[in-house]
This record gives C-alpha cells, structure tokens and sequence, in this order.
C-alpha cells in the first residue's frame, strides 16, 4: 500500500471513530484542523403521500475546534410541519365529524378512508450545545445541553459523555447519561384517559397542562481491529414517567357485531362528534433497553457502514432495525453512497384497533398507528463532492415504504372490508453544506 493510501485510511478511521462515538475527533487530528469555526448545514425535505406530514427543516451545526483539543458545538434546527396526520379512528362507509382539539368547532371526514387530522401545523426550534475537552491525558468529557419549543411542547436536557481510551488508543469507552423534561401544553388541555369526546364548547373533561421525565443511560465501546476496520457496540437504557400520552389521537367505540362506529344516543343537539370517540389512555411509565452494533470497513476508497439496533420495552415493543451504506469513489472530489434501511416492530400490549361497546374499558388502550404492528424500508441515494474551495457539499434522495397490519383477533364485523393500517409512502430529500473559516 502507498503512503497516500495509508494517509487515506488513517483519516477514514478517524472519521469512522469520531461518527461511532457521537463526539468529534481526538488529539492530533484536531491539532491539524485548518479552520478554527467549522460547519455543518442540512436544508431537508420529508413528505408523506396522500396530504399526511410534509416537514421542512433546517440544521446548523457550528464547532469551534481549540488549541489544547477543546471543542465547544453550538447546533440550531427549525422544523415546519403541516399537512394531515391520522387520528386513530377506524373508518366507516360512511361521513364522520369529530370535534378540533380545541373544543371550538368540528370538522368532517369522508367515508372508507382512515380519519385524519387536517389541522396539523406546528414549528419546532431546537437549540443544543456541548464542550468537549480531554483530561488526564486518555480521557475525554463531552456536557451539552438541549433545548426545544414547539407550539404545544417544550424540552429542555442535560447530557454527559465520559470516554476513556486504551490499548495504545485502539479502544475507547464510554458512559454517556441524560437527563429531560418535556412539557406538553395541548391545545384545550390534557384531556382525561379514556373519557369521550365532547360537544363543541364542552371542556370539562380536559385537564392542566402536563409533563414527562425521561432519563438515559448509554455504555459503549469502539474498537479498532485493523486499519481498515473499526466497530462500536453499545447498550442504551431509557426510562420515561409521568404524561406519555398523546392528547390528541382518539379510539372509536363500535358496534359488538358489525363493527362500525356508534352514534351517540341519544343526539345531544349541539354540534359535536358524529360517534362515540374515547381519547386514548397509556401507562404512565415506559423503559426500553436496546442493544446497537456497528461496523465500518475501508478497502481501497470504499467506505462500508453496517449496524444493528435491536429495541425492547415493558410495553411489549420489540424493534429490530438493519442499516447498511456504500460509499465509494468516483473521483478525488466526489462520491456516491447508496442506503438501505430495514425496520420492524410488533405492537404494544395495549395497541387497539377500537373499543368494543359494552366491554369493560381496558386500563390502558391506543390506536396509534406508531405503536402498531409494522414493517419499514427506506432505500435511496446520496452524492457528494468537494468544491475547489475545500467546501463539502451533498444531495440526498430517499423513499420510505411503511406496510402496517392490524392485529387478526382484533377486527370486528365490516372492520374486515376496511384498510385498517394503510400503507405510507414517503420522499426524502435532502441538501448538505459543510465548510470551514
């Protein structure tokens, strides 16, 4: 191998290193940095078909690389959601009106179709920033915090990374923690689990606003076996208490035999929900554990990055997820990147189609479609290339098919004749820019 080829490699597998570890790189690598400011931006574009989710978004990732191997990152990111977003209502061959989140007004949907929820718009701004510094002489300290505010939701977070090298520097681990608060302020309040929906005007059945605490436990080691391969294994922990539900997805309550939704009876007279929708109640506490491997191998200007990331949790969710890019070559400037990604996911012990009338109510119940039983595949393409200047640019086209499927024993009656869990569809675009100053 010639010398610029192991100066290839070297600096793949610090790139490699520094990806797998979620922290930038070490020592004399950033010793070596030209610019003190470098940056990342990031304009995508996400759109679902059939008028679901559309997202505009933009990030910026700022780092100020220092003399004595302190990094401090400063990242911003504005999102802008519309479009429509499913309720969690079965459809009917027939109309259906539900009440706005605001208790204010109704709106209609139209028969066989799944019940979705035109008035979604919303416009997150997320702020974050970490120091990153090393200290007796193998180990590193990254602490960030995390900010974001959406029109009915706020986070705010801590996090620390400890990373400790050995092994003549082949061989770093890490403990990384955070901690969130995340505060839901829901458009006429925190509705009661599993009470109806009400008449226009009527909110007495919604509550103040509410919060949830997550904290997060992540234990990681990177190896690197060669000078062509580097891999990372990590467990993650994560425990969330307190408001986890969703104040704004629904349950339909139906008919025993044929299925449909029922009616109130008897008509209140006042403008309201055509049937009987229950909002949707879930446990207030949720731990996932999750196991994550990685790999990345370099041969001769290619890159190959392989992981696994299998999920559990107490509420019977298991999640396995496959990843895998090719990133090779086609000139000293640029490249091309192919990506293909697998995922699957059984649902929770409490996901349901709907309520059936005259059944107890259940302790905990929910139609949302992201805690079914579903498979995923997101295939596309990145291209990338360097400008004369130095500057990194690149363009990413993506497609997400999503194929959901409603438990068997679940479906009652005309159920059968509906497309209870429709497929999704959804394009992926996104632009890079990266430079330096």
């Amino acid at each position: 191998m010639k010398k610029s080829d192991n100066c290839c490699v070297s600096a793949a597998l610090a790139t490699a290193t520094c990806a797998l570890l979620g922290t930038g790189p070490h020592g004399a690598v950033q010793a070596q940095e030209e610019h003190a400011w470098e940056f990342d931006s990031a304009l995508l574009y996400y759109g679902e078909d059939k008028g679901r989710v559309q997202d505009i978004s933009l990030n910026v990732l700022a780092r100020r690389n220092f003399l004595d191997d302190k990094v401090l990152s400063l990242g911003l990111a504005v999102d802008t959601l519309t479009g429509s977003t499913p309720l969690g209502a079965t459809p009917l061959d027939g109309p259906q009106t539900v009440t706005s989140p605001s208790g204010k007004k109704t709106y209609s949907m139209p028969p066989n179709e799944i019940p979705l929820d035109p008035s979604f718009l919303d416009t997150r701004v997320a702020f974050t920033a970490s120091w990153e510094q090393p200290f007796a002489r193998l180990n590193t300290l990254n602490a960030g915090i995390s900010f974001s505010d959406e029109y009915d939701y706020t986070h705010a977070g801590v996090n620390l990374t400890l990373s400790r090298d050995f092994n003549k520097r082949n061989t770093t681990a890490s403990l990384g923690l955070s901690a969130a608060r995340d505060d839901w302020s829901p458009v006429g309040g925190t509705p009661d689990p599993l009470s109806p929906m009400l008449d226009v005007g009527d909110l007495s059945n919604r509550g103040p606003d509410d919060s949830k605490d997550i904290f997060d436990v992540v234990l990681g080691v990177t190896q690197v076996f060669s000078r062509n391969l580097v891999g990372q294994l990590n467990y993650s922990y994560s425990n969330s208490s307190g408001y986890l539900n969703d104040p704004y997805k629904i349950l339909s309550v139906v008919d025993p035999v044929t299925g449909d939704p029922i009616p109130p009876t008897p008509p209140s007279g006042i403008e309201g929900p055509s049937h009987i929708y229950l909002f949707e109640g879930r446990p207030d506490d949720r731990t996932k554990h999750s196991l994550y491997g990685k790999l990345k191998y370099y041969l001769s200007g290619k890159v190959l990055d392989v992981s696994y990331r299998y999920m559990t949790d107490d509420w019977e969710i298991d999640s396995h997820t496959l990843d895998a890019r090719l990133r090779f070559p086609l000139s000293d400037r640029s490249y091309l990147e192919p990506h293909l990604r697998y995922y699957t996911q059984t649902h929770a012990d409490f996901y349901r189609v709907s309520l059936v009338n005259g059944e107890p109510l259940p302790q905990y119940a929910s139609a949302d479609y992201r805690l079914g039983e579903f498979d995923a595949i997101t295939a596309g393409i990145k291209y990338g290339w360097q400008s004369r200047s130095g500057h990194d640019l690149s363009v990413r086209l993506e497609y997400y098919m999503q194929d959901g499927d409603a438990p068997a024993e679940q479906i009652v009656g005309r159920q059968a004749d509906q497309d209870l869990y429709p497929d999704l569809d959804a394009i992926i675009f996104q632009f890079s820019y990266s430079f330096g100053l």
